[in-house]
């Protein structure tokens, strides 16, 4: 019998992002350290961090692979440096960069370029690089003084948020 409703499709919600290595995980666990985090906090596990390119939204499964191929673009390595500790609205703490590396800006362009090209929406607003450290955080006190977070950025990660708690995103391809 029909019910009349469409079929459920299956969805993941993916995003493309820099995947810190283990010494830039230690650097941003030695930052996030130094704060001073206030009752009802909820930190980002070091697992978790990573600096978002392109926030892609739930797709149908079957359309990741599309996704995956579109990713494949010029890539050229780059040092990035976080240094400057923020609180945004709605509670995040983050960390984010000076200045954007050329090379960075570039993938961020070409990549969405691709993902304009699979018609999948960008996200309109500017570009920010950053490392998000802990939401419900806005009484949190940033370092005054803190050493920079040195990131020597080798490649980028295709990402599948999982919906659990932990671990909570899973990479599924790493470029180049």
């Amino acid at each position: 019998m029909n019910s009349g409703k469409p079929p459920v499709v299956p969805t993941q919600r993916l995003f493309l992002a820099l995947w810190p290595d283990e010494a830039t995980r230690g650097q941003l666990a030695a930052h996030a350290n130094q704060w001073i985090w206030p009752p009802g906090c909820i930190r980002y596990a070091p697992a978790d961090w990573h600096a978002t390119l392109h926030f892609i939204g739930d797709v149908a499964t079957e359309k990741a692979a599309a996704i995956a191929a579109c990713a494949v673009v010029p890539f050229q390595p780059f040092e990035l440096v976080l240094d400057q500790p923020r609180l945004w609205d709605h509670g995040l703490a983050v960390l984010c960069a000076p200045v954007v590396p050329m090379s960075l800006r570039l993938l961020h362009d070409r990549l969405g370029h691709a993902l304009d090209g699979l018609a999948q929406a960008l996200d309109p607003r500017p570009y920010v690089v950053h490392v998000t450290l802990a939401r419900h955080a806005a009484a949190a006190i940033a370092p005054a003084v803190l050493a920079p977070v040195r990131w020597p950025v080798r490649g980028f990660s295709l990402v599948v948020s999982t919906g659990l708690q932990a671990p909570r995103y899973r990479v599924i391809r790493q470029y180049p």
